[in-house]
């Protein structure tokens, strides 16, 4: 990579007045974005080393509000540079880096403007998360390897110090996250906490010695964590739960809407862009998913009737909640299910797409410490660098709250033709630049995992009603998610009432229905993403079958559709329509 002194950072060091009397060059945009990926790796060490960057090995980077001040004004810098340039002069390429980089870096600074930045965590995310979670984000190849990770143990008291501090800031302005969606939070933090480290996450990475390391070097190693651990990571655990516990839950909010936060509404305004990518008021949002929740009920009701079961929509519901042979005995029973899901997946790929990632991934359990009231599954993206595959994580707690008939939809949007085809895929596009690599848009993120859900229509999934109902279970919680979020954060609704509608519309479980509202009430804006994205995908796959009509290749269309990586919906709209009037030329 280059160094900070190049290109764009030579001008930070000279000041901004040089700019207006000698405009930059339209071929430094390339040296501005690759400046500007540098300064985030250097404020993101471990994603930086999760890509196979080692220059930052020794820190977790900082929690501070002066490190997101600095980090505002820089960005602001790179900003205004950016906006000396004149794409007018930039082919197609450069001129979509250019928009897509404008819209990064206005993304970013309107969330470091929000004082609802000192929210540091999530009814299933934070500091301490994160951090038990690093044995999975970096590597453990080399002796090197292993020095890093233990100065990061002793990085961590100083890392959690910092977020402590930005979370009492935030007690005092009040910007805290409501009472009844934080309950049990507190059993993330105390879970970690150990008096025999080999029995914690953190002792993962040397359970297995490393065969190139010396016996006696080896010993030193573990015994030099053992002390980080035991000084450094458990006190630093405990003071965060007493904090938590005594401090935090004492002046937690009692409504749930975002827009009852000082400053709500504006900031709900742009959560709902950020997470969507379009000027979309909440109430619109809302009035959109209950319209998709009647269109679905409309389907699911006819499922129903195809199962030949005699009794009403809340009937089938009860049944499909209660009935044992819609739920995995094991753990063991339920992973196996799930991996067999998967390969059958891999194998209808090649019917759908031209382009298929190198990158493989694997099925794993979420970790014990965090799975209890944790969501069902969720995906991690394999390293920058290839050396750690994709990873599908599967919640093994309470079996009977994880049916069956949902696993098929689950894994098409978690592993593939979902997350980790999308994402390893964009991985690989190697002429992107790096923010467009490993970056990315919830809304066609999480909008393509959802349109793969539907996909397995055209896979040989969903055979059976049950299945099928599942599928059109989680299209529908996609869809109450606009409803419920929008009535959370926008129009008044209380948890209870979020929880009733979406028991009301789904057939999911009542304890995953209370870990997703307290989702939505903790993480305001995010769930609006999926549904939304869905709907744009499949109104482009429907233009494009209208207008091409035998012409159509879906594999074409597929691999048109990821050529570019993640985009804003807008932006995907415009290029995929300019895609299909390209198909008709002669």
């Amino acid at each position: 990579m280059r160094a900070l002194l190049s290109g764009f950072a030579v001008w930070l060091l000279m000041g901004s007045q040089a700019l207006h009397a000698q405009a930059i060059s339209n071929s430094d945009l390339a040296n501005l974005i690759e400046d500007h990926w540098e300064i985030r790796l250097k404020r993101s060490p471990v994603l930086a080393t999760s890509l196979g960057d080692r220059r930052y090995d020794d820190t977790l980077g900082s929690l501070s509000l002066s490190a997101m001040d600095k980090a505002k004004a820089r960005y602001e810098d790179v900003l205004n540079g950016l906006k000396e340039l004149d794409p007018s002069k930039l082919n197609g390429s450069d001129q979509l880096n250019y928009d897509l980089f404008e819209q990064e870096l206005e993304r970013d600074i309107a969330s470091l403007s929000q004082p609802q930045r000192s929210i540091l965590f999530n009814r299933f995310a934070g500091w301490h998360i994160s951090f038990a979670n690093l044995v999975d984000r970096v590597p453990f190849f080399a002796l090197a390897d292993y020095e890093s990770y233990i100065a990061r143990l002793n990085d961590f008291s100083r890392y959690n110090a910092e977020g402590i501090a930005t979370t009492r800031w935030a007690i005092k302005n009040k910007y805290v996250q409501p009472c009844e969606a934080m309950q049990g939070y507190g059993r993330t933090i105390s879970a970690q906490i150990t008096t025999q480290p080999e029995q914690s996450r953190f002792w993962e990475p040397f359970k297995t010695p490393l065969a190139s390391v010396d016996p006696q070097l080896w010993k030193g190693l573990k015994a030099r964590a053992r002390t980080a651990s035991e000084d450094r990571v458990m006190p630093a655990l405990q003071l965060w739960a007493d904090v938590f516990t005594r401090e935090y839950m004492a002046a937690c909010a009692e409504n749930v809407g975002a827009d009852d936060l000082p400053g709500g509404d504006t900031y709900y305004a742009e959560r709902i862009k950020r997470y969507t990518t379009l000027d979309m008021l909440a109430r619109q949002i809302h009035q959109t998913g209950l319209s998709e929740v009647s269109r679905i009920r409309r389907e699911m009701r006819a499922v129903i009737d195809d199962a030949r079961f005699n009794g009403s929509f809340q009937d089938f519901q009860a049944y499909l909640r209660t009935d044992p042979k819609f739920y995995a005995a094991t753990p063991e029973a339920l992973l196996e299910r799930v991996a067999y899901i998967a390969k059958q997946a891999d194998g209808a790929l090649p019917t759908l797409f031209g382009r298929l990632p190198r990158m493989p991934y694997t099925v794993k359990p979420i970790p014990d410490a965090i799975a209890e009231g944790n969501t069902t599954a969720y995906y991690e993206q394999p390293s920058g660098d290839g050396t750690r595959a994709g990873v599908y994580r599967v919640n093994l707690t309470a079996l009977d709250q994880r049916p069956l008939y949902e696993l098929e939809a689950l894994t098409l949007h978690e592993a593939v033709p979902g997350h980790h085809l999308q994402i390893a895929l964009q991985q690989e596009l190697k002429d992107l630049p790096n923010f467009r690599r490993f970056g990315g848009y919830t809304a066609f993120i999480e909008g393509w995992g959802l349109y793969a859900e539907r996909l397995g229509l055209e896979m040989g999934f969903y055979k059976d009603p049950y299945s099928n109902f599942g599928r059109l279970s989680y299209e529908m919680w996609r869809a109450c998610r606009l409803v419920v979020d929008t009535g959370l954060h926008a129009l008044g609704w209380t948890r209870q009432q979020a929880i009733d509608f979406m028991a009301d519309n789904t057939a999911l479980s009542a304890a995953n229905i209370e870990a997703e509202v307290d989702r939505y009430i903790t993480w305001p804006g995010q769930a609006l993403a999926y549904k939304l994205g869905e709907i744009k995908i499949r109104d482009l796959r429907a233009f494009a079958e209208k207008t091409l009509g035998d012409a159509f290749d879906l594999r074409a269309f597929h691999d048109a559709l990821l050529a570019e990586g993640a985009l804003p919906l807008t932006t995907l709209d415009k290029r995929m329509r300019g895609w299909v009037e390209a198909q008709t030329a002669p």
